[in-house]
């Protein structure tokens, strides 16, 4: 028989079991800190993105600041180094990033829900006129171990999820990058 005394109790304890065994599977965690990317080297703290282990996947939540408003790409790079590298008498802030994660060889940038893509794209970062960017967002194809060793790198302009009209979704120059800990 349903009680209303006891009906609230039993309701909120249900949710507060249901949160603490979500939040166990959550873990582990790893916190990265991103800088800004630039010819000189790593510049200030942009804030930090979180990865955790879920599943799914792994979640993804950013809280950087200093940021130019509008749409960024957001990449896993296979190196794990954000030092620029000069080329061809061209420098590339955090060209020791490398390239895009792509242990499958896929060579196509697609986005992070087509598998037959790089497994580095990660969803755009949708940052506010402010400069700031909190978001939440799953890496359906990423495990944590993914992560390990490699470097997260914003890219000034946007990202269309194709090689066209532009490779790499037209993102553009690295503006920002993190070094994620084995």
């Amino acid at each position: 028989m349903y009680s209303k005394k006891l009906g609230l109790p039993l309701i909120a304890a249900s949710a507060a079991l249901l949160l603490s065994t979500s939040q166990a599977l959550a873990e582990p965690k790893l916190e990265v800190e991103m800088f800004e990317a630039s010819v000189d080297g790593k510049g200030d703290s942009l804030g930090t993105v979180t990865l955790i282990a879920y599943d799914e996947g792994v979640l993804v939540e950013s809280d950087l600041r200093k940021l130019a408003p509008g749409t960024h790409g957001f990449h896993l790079h296979e190196n794990p180094g954000c030092s620029p590298i000069k080329k061809d008498g061209k420098t590339t802030p955090a060209g020791s990033a490398g390239g895009h994660y792509d242990p499958q060889k896929a060579k196509e940038h697609k986005g992070p829900f087509d598998v037959s893509g790089h497994l580095g794209d990660l969803p755009r970062l949708h940052v506010g006129p402010d400069g700031e960017n909190a978001q939440t967002n799953i890496a359906p194809r990423l495990k944590l171990a993914d992560f390990k060793g490699r470097a997260l790198v914003i890219h000034g302009g946007g990202d269309n999820y194709s090689d066209s009209p532009q490779p790499l979704g037209g993102g553009g120059a690295r503006i920002a990058c993190g070094v994620v800990a084995d």
